[in-house]
Order: structure tokens, then sequence, then C-alpha cells
């Protein structure tokens, strides 16, 4: 038998350093560690360096200070918040929460009067050895704000607004705890170091970048030449990030054979203060790879102030869009733009081009050729052009709807159109635009927990669905779920074979469960698998109780097979959890939490379930992947939970063939 080849994603990341030849404008020792600045005319941007030996303190210990510029203090976290900067979930082996953080203090260009502090920080227990000597990098950029330890990037953000230095100015450390501390102006430019072995992340299902607040949010994704691409809006907070503007930017990864993965050069990073970006698609135009993203600068600057005024002025005189050269008119850029790959797979330079004033815009080619974008967020409708420059006109105005993140695709007879987080409508190819029919009004949706899924086909006439799952707010892991469909075009979902996460060799816990069973886990990540009978009567239904030592966090899969439901409860351990609502009745499947899904397919007759269960500590609590009967799947995220019991009980089914496995990564 042919041993299973594991999925593995070489990482872009690698240490960076701050080598330079330039003479520090002041230093700081033991024997002198306080001294005055004079600070240069150009101070957009600094470097700070320090030789520390980190300590354990509480209650707070500042350890450098420039008074109403800059504070960095060691402390003691609260090991409940895990609000924006996610500090728990690295917890020292005592259970405690040391935190190294620097506070830089901004005066916001959009209210003049208004200053605040923006942290960069991280948890101890994230170094291989917190105690001890250190070198710790502050570095103000002007665009980013990012604190590094013995040369690695521990955390960043995106500044709004620059520090407001004195004519005269000081700055000391606390001498018991920094031997040395360098300042420059203006900063260091850091330089990437070359690795001879990449970093390699183990799995893609599921993933998350590198780092303690650092999440995937909306996902666009594309097959060209071979290769699936997947663009994820980067997320550090859950959208706190440039003081809760979100500071959004698309990554990009791939993969030719979805085993071997690559993490690429961000494909829209962050150069300006006032860029934070919107969901957009990838797309071909005139044989280069593009993808459109939407310029959320109204989240930072009033409507006015921005570009959004000219564009829409040109629509209405026109009936058509404008090509704006962003750098070459009046108002913060806003709307929609993109960029081109250089090599055809990454390399994507921002053409700097406003082409219409949709902040979210959806563009694609469609099967006859159409240059067609579905606007949405400051927009609505089906629009069209014979480039993507401009002159794009309305041919559908009121559908879809607007909204978050719309994405078409046709598979075999069918037209589809998914709308992020609810909306769903499908058409007969052939039939005319305005015959889009409501797939979530008929309960046959396949939204499974997943928020704004992404639908592209692969090689073999595959489609895969891909997205995240909310666990801090606008952020979470990244999810891809393989489609199938039927001849009246009706769609289901299963698991990806190529990228479920490896497990141990698996274990059978029993092989029927003849009355109600408790069985313990020996690992909090594993994959369950068993077996269902389903009973004759139509209400009949089975639940699995997944519990830990917080009996408030317990959560219940339950299905009902002839009633062809399934949902995700809070569980109880004397009965079944209450109704669920599905997506039609007015639930809500995007929030991964509690919710139901109907029209199950294949439970009428004996199916198989399959569940995986994986707990992090980063993501605090388990995120829950069930696949019913191969045909339909559906996600859940439990706070707080970790899975230490199982408990399966049924009124009339049989449940057999009980198996688990630890997953091994």
């Amino acid at each position: 038998m042919e041993k299973k080849r594991s999925v593995q994603l070489e990482l872009y990341s690698s240490p960076w350093n701050f080598i330079t030849e330039d003479t520090p404008l002041s230093t700081l020792s033991v024997q002198n560690s306080r001294a005055d600045l004079t600070v240069p005319n150009d101070s957009s941007s600094f470097t700070i360096k320090l030789q520390v030996n980190l300590p354990f303190v509480n209650p707070k210990k500042s350890i450098l200070t420039i008074p109403d510029v800059l504070e960095l203090t060691v402390y003691q976290h609260d090991v409940n918040d895990r609000k924006q900067q996610n500090y728990p979930a690295y917890p020292m082996p005592d259970g405690s929460v040391p935190v190294l953080e620097a506070s830089l203090l901004l005066h916001l260009p959009v209210e003049p009067t208004e200053a605040r502090y923006m942290q960069v920080g991280l948890p101890l227990a994230m170094l291989k050895k917190p105690a001890g000597d250190h070198e710790v990098i502050l570095h103000f950029s002007g665009t980013q704000w990012t604190i590094y330890i013995d040369n690695e990037l521990m955390d960043n953000d995106f500044p709004l607004g620059y520090p407001k230095w004195g004519t005269s100015n000081s700055w000391q450390i606390d001498p018991s705890v920094v031997s040395k501390a360098e300042i420059f102006f203006p900063g260091i430019e850091p330089q990437k170091v070359a690795l001879n072995s990449p970093r390699i992340s183990q799995e893609i299902q599921y993933w998350t970048p590198p780092g303690h607040n650092t999440w995937v949010g909306d996902v666009a994704t594309f097959y060209h030449k071979g290769r699936y691409h997947i663009f994820y809006l980067y997320d550090r907070r859950g959208h706190a990030s440039k003081f809760g503007r979100g500071a959004h930017y698309f990554e990009h990864i791939s993969t030719a054979d979805f085993k071997t993965w690559t993490e690429h050069l961000a494909a829209t990073p962050i150069e300006e203060q006032w860029e934070t970006f919107g969901t957009g698609t990838p797309f071909i135009f005139n044989d280069q790879l593009c993808i459109s993203y939407g310029l959320h600068t109204t989240r930072i600057y009033p409507r006015e102030q921005t570009t959004l005024p000219l564009l829409w002025d040109f629509y209405n005189t026109h009936n058509v869009t404008g090509s704006f050269l962003y750098d070459t008119i009046p108002g913060y850029p806003a709307g929609s733009t993109y960029s081109i790959s250089e090599d055809g797979i990454s390399n994507f330079k921002k053409t700097h081009i406003l082409f219409h004033p949709c902040e979210n815009p959806s563009v694609y080619t469609d099967p006859e050729g159409r240059l067609r974008m579905l606007a949405n967020y400051g927009a609505k409708g089906t629009w069209e052009s014979e480039s993507i420059d401009g002159g794009w006109w309305s041919v559908n105005p009121g559908f879809p709807p607007g909204g978050d993140c719309t994405f078409f695709f046709r598979w075999g007879n069918f037209d589809y159109i998914i709308g992020g987080f609810t909306g769903l409508w499908s058409k007969p190819a052939s039939a005319p635009e305005d015959n889009y029919e409501s797939i979530v009004e008929k309960g046959l949706d396949f939204y499974n927990g997943m928020c704004v899924p992404a639908i592209t086909e692969i090689s073999d006439g595959r489609f895969l669905m891909a997205g995240w799952i909310p666990m801090v707010n606008w952020g979470g892991t990244l999810n891809i779920h393989e489609m199938i469909q039927y001849p009246d075009g009706r769609i289901g979902t299963k698991w990806m074979e190529e990228i479920i996460p490896t497990t141990q060799k698996a274990k059978t816990l029993t092989r029927e469960v003849k009355e109600t069973s408790s069985f313990t886990v020996d690992n909090s990540s594993f994959m369950l698998t068993f077996d269902v009978n389903p009973g004759e009567a139509i209400s009949e239904k089975m639940g699995l109780l997944l519990s830990g030592s917080d009996e408030d966090k317990t959560c219940e899969l339950q299905i009902t097979p002839r009633a062809k439901r399934a949902q995700y409860g809070k569980g109880n351990t004397t009965h079944y959890s209450e109704e669920e609502k599905t997506l039609r009745e007015g639930g809500y499947p995007n929030h991964a939490r509690d919710y139901a899904i109907e029209n199950l397919i294949g439970t009428d007759k004996p199916f198989t379930v399959r569940i995986i269960v994986k707990y992090e500590e980063k993501y605090g609590g388990s995120q829950i992947d069930t696949e019913i009967a191969g045909q339909r799947t559906m996600i859940s995220f439990r706070p707080g939970l970790k899975v230490e019991n199982l408990l399966f009980r049924s009124e009339q089914s049989t449940i057999k063939n009980v198996k688990i496995a630890s997953l091994k990564n």
C-alpha cells in the first residue's frame, strides 16, 4: 500500500538583519542610561536597536521610554484576554503570559487633534529561550511599525499618522534590563536573510499564517496553467490593525499538485498610509495574470476627500466608467484597481489605475469571452467592458444586489453566483440574465461555515470551494473543500482527499454503539469516523457530544437522517440540543458556531460520517469539520473547547465502526 504523501507549504518568511555602517544618532548604556535627543528634520522613519535581558515581571515594567513618543514595556498579560493581540495563544508552562510590548504615539492626519498609541508586541513564550539576552529592534518606516527579536519579525501594524518629535527630546532605558540602546534616523532598511533550506508548514487545511495574531481573511482563488492560486487578505488583530481600519492586503500562495505549496511575495503590499484593501478576484486579461481589488480608503478618509466623487461623476456623465491614473488626480485613491503578474505566477505590480468606483470588484472573463465584473460594496449589479482599464457599462443594474464579494462560475449547463455570506443564485447557462433564482430560498444552498467562499474549476472538471472560518472577527483559518454537482444543477461538498490532514494509525473505539456510550480521547486533535444505518422514523436522530473540562463549552453534532438535517448546537450530557435554524430559516452558517443544514443527500440509506477536530492554543478552541455521506460538509469553531470526551447517543439509528486517529500535526 502506497504511503500517503503529506502536504508541505514552503514559507516565504526568513530572518531579517539590520546591518548598517551608519552612526546612531544616540547610544545609551548601563553607564549612561539617559540622554537628550536632537531629532533631524527628516524623522519619517527610525530604528531602535536594544540588547536586553528579558525579565518576567508583574506589575508592568518600562524598559525604554521616549516621553510622549514611545514606551517599551514588559508585563504579565491577562490570560483570558485574547482581544486584538491574542497573547494567550502562547502561555508559559505555568499558564502565565508575560509580554513584551512597544507603544508608539501617533498623531492622526484624519483627526489632527487626536493622538493614539499603536502597540506591537509578543508573548515571550513564543521565544525558544524566553528569559535571557535578546536583541530587540523597533522599526518605524512610515507605513509599518514592527518589532523584531533576534532577527525574527514578531509583530507589525500599519501606522496612520506620525510621531511628534519636539525640538528637544530625551530618552532613557532601565539599565537593569537593557545593556545597550541605539537610535537611527532615518531608519535602517531591513534586509531579508537567505536561508539554505526554506521554512516549511506541514499542512494547508486549517492553516493560519505564522504568528500569534495572524489570520486568513477573505479568499480569492484562480486556476491558471496548471497552478491553483490562493490570494487571501492577511489579517492581524481581527480587523483591528491601523486603528480599526483593517489594513488588509493580499498575500499569495499557490500549488501545482496540491501537495507542495509555495508562499509568494505579497500580491498587493501596503505601501502608503492611506492604503487598506478590499476583496477582488484574479483574472486573465491580454494573456496576463491579474488581480483586482478595492481601495477601502473611506475607512480612513471622508468620501469627499477621496476619488470616488470624481469616478461617479464621470460615470453619471458618460454612462461608462473612466480610467484614471490615481497618482495624477486629486483626492485619496478609492475604488477599483488591479495588479499584474510579471511572470504569470507571482511578482505582482500595482497599475495605479482606477477603473470603477466599486470597492470590492469581482472581475472575470465569462465562458463567452466577455470581460465582466460583479460589483460589491459601494456599487451593485453586473458590468461589462472591452478593457479592464475603463469603459465599464452596466448590463444588469439590480443583480446581484451588491453586498460582500460575489463570485460567478459556470459548471456544465448551469451558471451560479455566490454572494459572500448568505447569497446563492443559479440559472441554466442558456437562460437570460434575469432568470437567476435564489438557491437559498429553496433550502438547497451549500454554505457550510466558510465565509466569503470562492469557487474555482481545476483540472479534470473538478471544482473547489475555499474560504475562511471566523475565529477573531474578520479572520480565521483557511479551508478548502471539493464540490459535487448533481444532474439537476444542485451542488454538494466533500473533503478534498489530497489535503486531508495526515493522521497516526487509527484505532477502533467500538464496533457498534448499542446504547449511549462515552469514550475518552488521548489527543485533542483527531479524525473520527463512523457508519450510520438510519432508522425508519422521520424524527429519529443521533448525536455526538464533544466535551472537555468546561461544561459550558460542550458541542453537539446532531444528524436526523430521514429528515435530512444536521446541526451543530450547544451540547448537554442529559438530552439532545435544541433545534437550530438553517440559512433559509434565518440561521447563520457564516458565523460557524451553532447552525443547521437541510436537505442532506444520501442519509436515507447507510452512510459514513467523517469528522476532524483540530485544537490549537492559537485558536483558543477547536475547529470541527464534518463530512456527511461524502456529499455535504459543515464546519464550526468552538471557542474554549478542548475535546477530552466523546458521547454517542441514538434513538433508532445504528452507529458502527467508530474509529479515531490522532492528527500528526
